[in-house]
């Protein structure tokens, strides 16, 4: 009888331990499913945030691009304008060669004309050599060091999808009220000031000496003289339209050409019609073929006092579209818009004055 238990004993530790050895077994296969099922979360989480790495890194390029854009922008403006400088003393030295040699011949003429001549010349040269001072074409380095310093924010802390020249252009961002006084008769604006509509009928306005007669404007009710200004204008829908800076003395009477935006030396605009964009200053168009057919949502006019920087963007993604540089501003600027025309029934919306310190909402 003893023998049997303990024959069974041995029996019952071998079942026993095969069991166990089975559900052993059993936990290594679940326990390799698990291996499996996280080492698979794993791949796919990983390959969320490698995503999500690569959409910064595509931000980041475009961001650092556009910021490139802008600066080399600027500098094709600096350039552009110290050329302009050295071709105005070029044609002034030709005329003085010129003279020299006319006053030759007239020697033992009347020495009268002569002095006048010499006088008139003398005023030039002192008006030229005052224009083409090369220490009035400055690059705005107190903005380029901020930009810097931006760069170096972004690098410690990502922004969304926002380039880091619109979070500097919105903090010099001020409001902008249209005066109405200044209003072409076809044009209604806004009790607010902050849009402007063309209209076939000729509003009963009252007449003064700024409103403008010919040309489709209207201008903001103040000037500014401040050393770095932005502002944004929304121009969704419309076909037809001009943008820009004047000084307050642009002609605003008849048919004269200085009256139109751009086509004399006290304003800067760009215009668009019809798909294609042109920027105008002192009547000298600049067609702006890389951004032909393209559409923004808004328009950005920067300026700053430094060197006398006038830079249009697309707003919507602080594209460059085009910059001036005037060397410095004589007088105080004014805002300026034109709504153009209807322009075969597609130019009825209106242009609006935006917040510019705010982004425009995604569409």
């Amino acid at each position: 009888m003893m023998r049997t238990q303990t024959q069974d004993t041995p029996t019952k530790h071998q079942e026993h331990l095969k069991r166990q050895r089975d559900i052993l077994a059993f936990r290594m296969k679940k326990l390799s499913s698990k291996q499996s099922d996280v080492n698979s979360k794993a791949a796919a989480q990983k390959e969320k945030i490698k995503k999500k790495y690569d959409d910064m890194k595509r931000v980041l390029d475009e961001d650092l691009r556009i910021t490139l854009s802008q600066l080399d922008t600027e500098t094709e403006a600096m350039e552009r304008t110290v050329e302009d400088r050295i071709e105005t003393c070029y044609h002034l030295t030709q005329e003085i060669d010129r003279q020299l040699t006319e006053l030759s011949a007239q020697a033992e003429k009347d020495q009268c004309q002569v002095q006048e001549k010499m006088s008139e010349m003398e005023e030039r040269i002192i008006e030229t050599l005052k224009n083409t001072d090369p220490e009035l074409i400055q690059m705005d380095e107190f903005k380029n060091e901020q930009l810097l310093g931006l760069t170096i924010n972004l690098l410690l802390f990502i922004r969304s999808q926002v380039p880091v020249t619109k979070k500097l252009f919105q903090s010099y961002a001020q409001e902008v009220v249209l005066d109405p006084d200044s209003a072409h008769p076809k044009l209604i604006i806004s009790p607010e000031g902050d849009s402007v509509t063309y209209t076939d009928t000729w509003q009963e306005v009252s007449e003064n000496s700024s409103r403008f007669d010919t040309t489709l404007n209207v201008i903001s009710r103040k000037g500014f003289t401040d050393i770095r200004n932005y502002w944004e204008v929304q121009v969704t829908g419309k076909t037809y339209w001009e943008l820009g800076l004047t000084y307050p003395n642009i002609p605003r009477k008849g048919r004269e050409e200085d009256c139109w935006l751009g086509r004399g030396p006290t304003s800067w605009c760009i215009e668009y019609f019809n798909g294609n964009y042109t920027a105008w200053h002192n009547g000298i168009p600049h067609e702006l073929t890389h951004v032909s057919g393209r559409t923004f949502q808004r328009i950005g006019i920067f300026s700053s006092s430094d060197g006398g920087l006038v830079c249009f963007l697309g707003a919507d993604t602080m594209t460059p579209l085009y910059s001036f540089c005037a060397g410095t501003f004589t007088n105080s600027l004014y805002q300026v818009v034109c709504p153009g025309h209807d322009n075969q029934e597609t130019n009825r919306k209106p242009l609006l004055i935006c917040d510019a310190s705010k982004s425009a909402p995604i569409l």
